[in-house]
């Protein structure tokens, strides 16, 4: 049974096509021209992301941590490291009222009961305790550490009382474990003893591996385990995680107030009492700090909120400020899509949202699918574009320039030199009298059906007959010589030129396979430009437009080589330099005389050999415009003054133009 479909206008809900490689080449096309490293081109992708095929977009590495600091900033504003100070004082002040509600409350009782020796005794009551709850002290810790003496007249004010010191005494035993493990909070008062001994055994094996004995880790971890739910695999990882964990303690910490560091000291002093896990405590951090001294270990966080923390959730507010700090940098160092195969994704979209997460998924595997694509190769830690990229390239340029070309300049752009020959072309025509029997057997069968009906035997008319159109083979030689000087990326000519080559390449490669096009970069010097190298060549940093050696470069590369020759100048700047006679690079600007005979002396050479040169000038001024028309008329080729965005255009058409007047040549010579 056939697979079936169904189909809907799109509303924006459905599920787009993923991303695949050719909108990745779609996207870095042009830097890939322009600098010919796919490195850098996917870097510069990774960074500034793009849209994606189904419409959305997928961000790049500056806006992911563009969202990584605003949520860092959100954190920073969301509440108060000194707030919980606050809600204790208030909760004492309000076990305090209680407290005294009730001794009012006995006292009157007394007074109305009419036994005086009960109501002075309960005055006498009344006034001590009065003068005790008067005298507590002003700061927290010695208001809890005075309470915990009194005798207190309500059972209920006794009871509340009791349960915020074991919630104090339960948040100060949290905050030691969340400086040394990741375990889940409620650590109990009883689990302190158990906690010490595992201080105990992990500064113990610290030690046995300084002196270069067999730390025993796995005896640990079967010990203590529990106290490390992301389960390290080794003694390194774990202490790596215990690290992070003090550092963000300590963070959280410097991020307080003196006086609430103070607070927070003698609240612990007073509620555990316990000089020993002190001491692990401090042996550890000295242990710690030693080996991973690169982590922040007391920066100031900055919390500007108003919303009281507990200790809890103050420290889970320093952890993910300092995911969110590791996660930036991370980020920021990232030069390859490779690289961000690192960041644990899960952790991202909780801190910074699952958009950022998937679209930094997917900048992660952009290598992968140019590689899958067979569109790049890695080697020796190297990315290079293979032929098949090369041929993508050449065919997108192409695709884009003829797009820019206006209708009324280049027409339909059809190559007309159809008739007898041996190269298909990709149309046919009915056949007529004398013509060859090359039958398009499948159009043939077709017209058949479409005459006589389905069904078997198909019968043949004469009329249904269509024949295979030709190619002449007539052949064409060309080279392209692109200006490479420093002037080209400078007035913006470098790209468009680049995309000429390599387009007028591709056209060639895939229209007139028998055709030559040879390419010849020039500067200070000129050289011959592989077409698989085109992408990675540069404009020279050394002074100098030697067209006398390109020109003599191209009539070397087309010597030999029959039927049309013709060479092809894109340039934006006078002839500055020539090779003289015993073989050095002479530069003079304004051109000296010199230079300019040399140049003109080739283009004589060049008339003689059949050659014709054709110009295209970018940005030209008054001193190329005349050099390039002396040289037409010596020549007889002709100039094209154009700019960077209708180069492209002119020398396509043109070429076209020149192939089609082969052509015709051709057939009359046939």
């Amino acid at each position: 049974m056939g697979a079936g479909f169904s189909y809907s206008r799109w509303d924006g809900t459905q599920r787009g096509f993923e991303l695949d490689a050719d909108d990745v080449m779609r996207r870095i096309g042009d830097d890939l021209l322009y600098h010919g490293d796919p490195a850098s081109a996917l870097a510069r992708l990774m960074r500034e992301g793009m849209d994606g095929p189904d419409g959305g977009r997928i961000e790049g590495l500056r806006e992911i941590m563009e969202r990584l600091r605003q949520r860092r900033e959100e954190i920073r504003e969301s509440g108060d490291l000194g707030g919980v100070y606050e809600e204790i004082a208030d909760e004492l002040a309000d076990i305090v009222d209680e407290e005294r509600h009730e001794i009012d409350r006995r006292l009157d009782e007394a007074r109305a009961s009419g036994d005086e020796r009960r109501a002075a005794t309960a005055q006498a009551s009344a006034a001590e305790r009065g003068i005790q709850l008067d005298l507590l002290p002003d700061d927290l810790a010695g208001r809890v550490s005075s309470l915990q003496s009194y005798d207190f007249e309500s059972a209920a004010a006794q009871r509340r009382f009791d349960d915020l010191v074991e919630r104090l005494r339960q948040q100060v035993v949290q905050q030691h474990l969340d400086q040394v493990s990741s375990a889940v909070d409620g650590m109990q008062p009883g689990d302190l003893a158990r906690m010490k001994d595992m201080l105990a055994a992990l500064n113990e094996m610290l030690d046995r591996r300084a002196r270069g004995e067999d730390p025993r880790f796995e005896e640990f971890m079967e010990r203590f385990g529990d106290f490390f739910p992301d389960r390290p695999e080794t003694l390194d990882q774990l202490l790596e995680q215990m690290a992070r964990q003090m550092a963000a303690a300590r963070q959280m910490l410097a991020s307080m107030t003196p006086e609430q560091r103070e607070q927070l000291q003698r609240l612990s002093d007073q509620l555990l009492e316990d000089m020993d896990l002190r001491w692990q405590m401090e042996q550890l951090a000295g242990h710690l700090q030693a080996l991973h001294g690169e982590l922040d270990w007391g920066s100031d966080q900055g919390f500007t909120g108003s919303e009281p923390m507990g200790f809890g959730r103050a420290m889970q507010a320093v952890r993910d400020l300092q995911d969110l700090e590791g996660l930036e940098q991370m980020l920021g160092q990232a030069t390859s899509p490779a690289a961000l195969s690192e960041v644990d994704l899960e952790r991202l979209a909780e801190l910074a949202g699952p958009d950022a997460a998937q679209s930094l998924g997917r900048l992660a595997e952009l290598t992968k699918l140019l590689e899958e694509a067979g569109l790049i190769d890695q080697r020796d830690g190297r990315l290079s574009l293979t032929p098949a990229a090369i041929r993508r390239l050449g065919a997108d340029a192409l695709r884009d320039l003829f797009g820019e070309l206006r209708r009324d300049l280049a027409g339909q752009h059809a190559l007309d030199a159809l008739g007898n020959g041996h190269e298909r072309a990709p149309d046919s025509r009915a056949y007529q009298y004398g013509d060859p029997f090359n039958l398009d057997l499948h159009r043939t069968l077709r017209n058949a059906v479409r005459r006589g009906g389905p069904g078997l035997p198909i019968r043949l008319s004469p009329d249904d007959f269509e024949i295979e159109q030709m190619e002449h083979q007539t052949r064409a030689s060309t080279v392209l010589l692109l200006d490479l000087s420093m002037s080209m990326p400078m007035r913006g000519n470098f790209l468009p030129a680049k995309k000429v080559a390599i387009a007028l390449h591709h056209l060639i490669a895939t229209q007139y396979p028998r055709d030559f096009l040879g390419l010849v970069g020039f500067g200070e010097t000129a050289r011959e430009l592989r077409p698989e190298s085109l992408p990675e060549a540069s404009w020279d940093f050394a002074y100098g437009t030697n067209m006398h050696h390109a020109l003599a470069l191209a009539r070397r590369l087309l010597d030999g080589r029959g039927g049309s020759k013709q060479v092809i100048m894109v340039t934006d700047g006078e002839p500055t330099a020539h090779v003289t006679a015993r073989g050095d690079v002479y530069f003079h600007y304004p051109p000296a005389r010199e230079t300019v005979e040399a140049t003109i002396g080739e283009v004589r050479r060049c008339t003689r050999a059949g050659i014709t040169i054709n110009t295209f000038m970018l940005d030209a001024d008054s001193g190329l415009q005349h050099f390039v028309e002396r040289m037409a008329t010596i020549n007889g080729g002709r100039a094209f003054f154009t700019t960077h965005e209708t180069l492209g255009g002119y020398v396509l058409v043109d070429f076209l133009e020149h192939r089609r007047r082969v052509e015709r040549r051709g057939r009359r010579a046939g």
